[in-house]
């Protein structure tokens, strides 16, 4: 069972939901190559609301994932498509799961 997790909130800039939507694809296409990255989870909550949820086996997995390539572009392009700058990344720990 993976036990620690990430999830970051993005609300999307008005008339830029179509750009997030394909970021969080690539970011899914990307995560492919993290071999410490358990699940990558790009979710769309509401009109313009969407978050990253991902998950990983230990510490050091989600450290590397932080200071990898997707949180890098992630962070490139906050400004251009999101509201909600700086993005709150929150440090999850996983308790129980099916």
């Amino acid at each position: 069972m993976a036990k620690y997790a990430l999830y970051v909130a993005l609300k999307a800039k008005p008339g830029k939901e179509a750009e997030v939507e394909a970021f969080l694809k690539q970011g899914a296409e990307m995560s492919k190559a993290e071999k410490g990255t358990v699940s990558w989870y790009g979710i769309k909550e509401d009109d313009g609301a969407y978050a990253v949820f991902d998950t990983f086996d230990d510490e050091s997995g989600r450290n590397a994932h932080l200071s990898g390539d997707i949180a890098k572009a992630l962070m490139a392009n906050a400004e251009n498509l999101f509201s909600n700058t700086p993005l709150q990344i929150h440090k999850i720990q996983i308790i129980a799961d099916k």
